[in-house]
């Protein structure tokens, strides 16, 4: 059997995933409080043993790669990679807006995936439908939620880490918005899971030792 791990530890929302290539065998997707270090471990046993798998049958692993937390990243990152080196089996990288929005349906108006970025500004993609998939249109960048306006061109899907106040203020700023719900907008790391494992099936894996995370800019001498 082929065995995929996905992991997600870009933000507070961390999610585990292990997929076949038919089905997903086990998915667990919680709220961290900044726990990263000592929660991610214990979960990825927890998914292993409810299937009744060692680590050592594993036969690829996927990361999100970013935009988000520097810490966040970099604990999802480093497990990951000390996996691929031990267990000797490729590791794959997905941005993580990528993930949000390869769970969103095929429309015909434009999406914008989110995610928290701190101190009150939001890390945005856009994505168009293309071929029956959402692919990304350029890079993503920091707005808040108030000037995400600024960006919007005509009606648009909005998905992804939203406080109330960040839905407050989208929908004053512009009519042309329509928002994904709370449960339409968690970034599922199955959604992970799938993504790479067509990577993998195409023969396109990241060099182990090269693979980092994707950081927005410098701020304060601390990475977003």
């Amino acid at each position: 059997m082929t065995l995929l791990l996905a992991v997600d530890t870009s933000t507070r929302l961390m999610g585990v995933a292990l997929y076949d290539g038919a089905q997903v065998l086990a998915e667990q997707v919680w709220q961290t409080r900044n726990r990263h270090t000592m929660e991610l471990a214990p979960a990825v046993q927890k998914v292993l043993d409810a299937c009744g798998v060692e680590a050592e049958s594993l036969t690829t692993l996927a990361v999100a790669t970013g935009p988000g937390s520097f810490t966040g990243l970099r604990i999802g990152m480093a497990m990951i990679k000390g996996m691929a080196l031990g267990l000797c089996i490729p590791v794959i990288g997905i941005p993580t807006l990528d993930i949000l929005a390869a769970s969103q349906p095929p429309a015909d108006h434009q999406l914008i995936a989110v995610l928290q970025a701190g101190r009150g500004r939001l890390a945005v993609k856009k994505y168009a439908l293309i071929k029956g998939t959402w692919q990304g249109m350029g890079d993503a960048i920091l707005t808040t939620a108030e000037n995400l306006a600024e960006i919007i061109t005509g009606p648009v899907l909005i998905c992804g880490e939203l406080s109330s106040t960040d839905r407050q203020q989208i929908r004053a700023s512009t009519p042309l918005v329509q928002l994904a719900t709370p449960a339409q907008s968690i970034r599922r790391p199955s959604y992970l899971a799938e993504l790479a494992w067509k990577r993998w099936q195409n023969g396109k894996v990241d060099d182990i030792v090269s693979l980092s995370p994707i950081y927005l800019h410098m701020v304060g001498g601390i990475d977003i």
